[in-house]
C-alpha cells in the first residue's frame, strides 16, 4: 500500500512539471505566430508605401508629359 502511495505521489510531483513545461511552449509558439505576424504586416505596409511611391511618381511623370506636349503644342500654334 505505502508503495502504491509513493508512486502516486511521484506521479503527481512529476507530472506539475510536465504540464508547466507543455503551457510554457505553448506560449512561446503563440508568441513566435504574433510576432511573425506582425513582421508580415510590416512588410505589407513598407510595399504599400513603395507602391504609392511608384504611382505618385508614374503620375509626375504624366504630369510633366502632358506639360511638355502643352508647350510643344502653343509653340507649334504659335509659329504658324
Amino acid at each position: 500500500m505505502k508503495k502504491m502511495l509513493y508512486r502516486m505521489m511521484a506521479v503527481c510531483i512529476l507530472a506539475v512539471p510536465l504540464t508547466a513545461v507543455a503551457q510554457s511552449t505553448d506560449n512561446m509558439k503563440q508568441d513566435q505566430s504574433q510576432q511573425d505576424q506582425m513582421k508580415k504586416d510590416e512588410m505589407k505596409k513598407d510595399e504599400m508605401k513603395k507602391d504609392k511611391k511608384v504611382k505618385k511618381t508614374r503620375k509626375d511623370k504624366m504630369k510633366k508629359d502632358d506639360m511638355r506636349k502643352d508647350d510643344n503644342m502653343k509653340h507649334c500654334l504659335g509659329s504658324a
